[in-house]
């Protein structure tokens, strides 16, 4: 067997499983909603990294007052109720309002035409008459090469969409960096009529960013990953069939 038919039989095969065992796991939760995520270490899970982030030389020195009851960047008298350490918990305003509009057409017209003629080619084109799997016998040396093509494409694409998103996740400081920077990462799950839907943020704050209430707007976090996604019923109605997607994914047209 060939190596291409091997990895497309490899292919077919896997795509097949993943499709039924998708099935099966959809079974098993008929009438159910979709389990939760278990609660675990951020620093525990598999895909987790500490990151790496562009840092001076020498940090700078903290600032020091003598006598004085108040501590640096305290919003209380005694005591600054703000993240401040790994472990903290602040709350993350996530406010997106995001508009898009797009049209494209696109139109492409192509015409050739070529033709060649070997009247006297060593004599060779005589020759033709012998082969058997030529129509009418030998072909006219004066119109030996006749080739006309015409293509036509046109294109038109048009896309309208606005979203809008507006809530609240908790967020956990998860790395302190050298800097003073502060790592967060926060996810929230909520289920409603069988269908669950989850929002999560990640990225670097800035300790002088969050606010007195212990809370930090989305448009100040640094490499910020914020995600809003779903899973259940509604989902599953919404997205396109496995089969579909193997067929747009194989197919060269």
């Amino acid at each position: 067997m060939q190596p291409t038919k091997r990895s497309l039989l490899l292919l077919l095969a896997s795509t097949l499983l993943s499709g039924c065992q998708n099935m099966l796991d959809r079974m098993d939760h008929i009438n159910k909603p979709p389990p939760m995520a278990a609660i675990v270490n951020p620093q525990e899970k598999p895909e987790y990294k500490p990151m790496s982030w562009p840092l001076p030389e020498t940090p700078p020195p903290a600032k020091q007052y003598a006598n004085s009851l108040w501590q640096p960047g305290a919003r209380a008298f005694f005591r600054d109720g703000r993240a401040a350490r790994v472990g903290d918990i602040l709350k993350v305003n996530i406010t997106i309002n995001d508009k898009l509009q797009f049209n494209n057409k696109t139109e492409m017209k192509r015409e050739s035409e070529e033709t060649s003629a070997a009247n006297d080619a060593l004599g060779l084109e005589r020759k033709l008459k012998i082969i058997p799997f030529l129509p009418g016998g030998a072909p006219n040396p004066a119109s030996l090469l006749d080739i006309t093509s015409d293509s036509n494409t046109k294109g038109t694409g048009t896309i309208q969409r606005q979203d809008i998103v507006k809530t609240q996740v908790a967020a956990m400081v998860t790395q302190m960096l050298a800097n003073g920077n502060m790592v967060i990462e926060g996810k929230q799950e909520l289920t409603m009529n069988n269908d669950l839907r989850e929002v999560a943020v990640r990225g670097v704050i800035r300790p002088q960013d969050i606010n007195s209430d212990n809370t930090i707007d989305s448009t100040q976090i640094a490499e910020a990953r914020i995600t809003y996604s779903g899973r259940g019923q509604l989902q599953n109605a919404q997205q396109q069939r496995w089969g579909g997607q193997v067929v747009d994914i194989l197919s060269p047209f």
